[in-house]
């Protein structure tokens, strides 16, 4: 049985940015050596994650935060024994 998480507003801009904010990370590491700059891409992203986990309600409280993220990835999030995405 997979339970439902409704989300605020609030609560689902901050999912999507942490979300945003792991994309951006994966592209940055796998971009190439040779563009240095990569790292300068992270700031804006981190900013607008801090600033939406903290509308949220979030900042400190990672274990809500990706029930939230794995509600996002999978229609739900993940019941007892189930493992997340």
């Amino acid at each position: 049985m997979t339970a439902t998480v409704v989300m605020t507003s609030h609560e689902r801009s901050a999912a999507q940015a942490y979300l945003r904010l792991l994309s951006t990370v994966r592209a940055a590491l796998d971009s190439p050596a040779d563009r240095p700059l990569a790292p300068l891409a992270l700031e804006g992203v981190i900013a607008e994650a801090d600033e939406a986990l903290a509308r949220a309600g979030l900042a400190g409280n990672e274990a809500a935060l990706f029930t939230l993220v794995g509600s996002l990835h999978t229609g739900g999030a993940p019941g007892p024994g189930r493992a997340g995405p």
